[in-house]
């Protein structure tokens, strides 16, 4: 991971600064860094605990919905929470044929790139690593993560960004059809399966029936993998199950929902100047067709938990509606203004993710120190847990921009 320093490059425009495009520096893509600011808010945004906001509010239907849409979901179905990892899988898709590009203008060989590409896989990986171990006694080898997920996947996705569209769409298919049929090949619970044993109570009323049953929680396919390879590394006690039924094997499913983003990228490049926002609504609705009707057929069900192949074109055609919406705002529209507070964010998403990880606590701290317990109360107890949100967010937002502001950016 490095700081980028650059003075002389500035990622996007400020409400009342207007900047040339050169060569050297091309206009980053605005839409983009907004989506991607979006999503960094929305994982940002756990601070503001609109859950505990609900529990002292249980009649209001406001708090229910914010506080749904802050969690997520059991097993099956979504919630806006559930959006954040696709659709910040999706944007490296979609930052993909950019940076490609940028290489290549810098004269860097397919070689240098698949070597720089290899070392930013490893570095993702294991900063998804540290992150998860930063209160444990020892390091936390789990591959379920975020970082970990696209960092599994980042290389695959880099090569096929040298091939053509057709073998990038087989790729998908062949994906998700051979991960949906290793899945439906390897044996379902039966009735006397021992839920109890890794971690599902016997009151959780979300598994399934049926053929559907396949991608029943921690009674799969990937809990086999993870109870094998898990157990591989050093651990404190051996690894039985992951308690929200996360998996190390999600990156396969991962790396189509990466490569949807980077058919993205490489149609806004293609269709420049223009706008495909068309083309984005289009793939939106179909995918999203497929992964219902696979739900409901009983065929793939939509499990964000462990990354379905009726999952990745569900959120896939999703990520295409947002970043269609932001297209058509900001580039379409041009309303660029409003998009500057997500900008901010969204050019520097790996210090947004580090803030959150590491420096919360922190953050929560010092309020209280400095400011004291009582300014948090001021509209009650049951909004406390919101006002100290909406500081520690003010806190992360204010660091963003002087990073902005000096042009410092992680880069991974």
């Amino acid at each position: 991971m490095q700081a980028i320093v650059s003075p002389q490059e500035t990622p996007l425009t400020e409400p009342r600064v207007e900047r040339q495009a050169t060569v050297s520096a091309p206009v980053r893509n605005i839409a983009v860094d907004a989506y991607r600011g979006l999503v960094m808010l929305l994982m940002m945004g756990e601070v503001l605990e609109f859950a505990s906001v609900y529990r002292a509010y249980p009649d209001s239907l406001f708090w229910h919905i914010l506080a749904y849409n802050q969690t997520h979901v059991e097993w099956a179905g979504m919630g806006l929470h559930d959006m954040i990892q696709p659709s910040f899988t999706f944007l490296v898709g979609v930052a993909l044929p950019y940076s490609i590009a940028s290489r290549i203008r810098k004269g860097q060989s397919f070689g240098k790139q698949l070597a720089h590409t290899m070392w930013r896989s490893l570095l993702l990986v294991w900063l998804g690593i540290f992150l998860r171990s930063t209160h444990s006694a020892q390091t936390n080898f789990t591959f379920e993560d975020t970082l970990t997920q696209i960092g599994l996947g980042f290389t695959f996705a880099f090569l096929l960004a040298y091939c053509k569209p057709k073998w990038q769409w087989t790729a998908i298919g062949i994906l998700l059809f051979g991960y949906w049929l290793a899945w439906a090949l390897y044996p379902a619970p039966g009735a006397d399966f021992n839920y109890a044993a890794v971690g599902v109570p016997p009151d959780w009323h979300h598994n399934f029936t049926g053929f559907a049953s396949h991608w029943n929680k921690n009674s799969n396919l990937g809990q086999a993998v993870d109870v094998w390879f898990l157990n591989l590394f050093p651990r404190a006690s051996r690894f039985m199950y992951n308690g929200g039924g996360y998996l190390t094997l999600s990156f396969i499913p991962t790396l189509g929902t990466m490569l949807l983003g980077l058919r993205a990228g490489e149609w806004f490049r293609s269709s420049a100047p223009k706008i495909p926002v068309k083309k984005f609504l289009i793939a939106g609705a179909l995918l999203v067709a497929a992964g219902l009707i696979l739900h409901f057929t009983g065929v793939c069900p939509i499990v964000k938990r462990i990354w379905t192949p009726s999952w990745t074109l569900f959120s896939g055609g999703i990520c295409f509606w947002f970043l269609a919406v932001f297209s058509w705002i900001i580039d379409v529209k041009h309303y660029r203004r409003w998009a500057f507070p997500l900008a901010v964010v969204g050019v520097n998403s790996i210090a947004a993710y580090l803030l959150v990880h590491l420096w919360q606590d922190f953050i929560i701290d010092n309020l209280h120190i400095n400011l004291g317990h009582r300014i948090f109360g001021l509209l009650g107890a049951g909004l406390q847990p919101l006002v100290l949100g909406v500081f520690v967010m003010l806190v992360y937002w204010l660091i963003l921009y002087w990073m902005y502001r000096r042009s410092i950016f992680l880069r991974v």
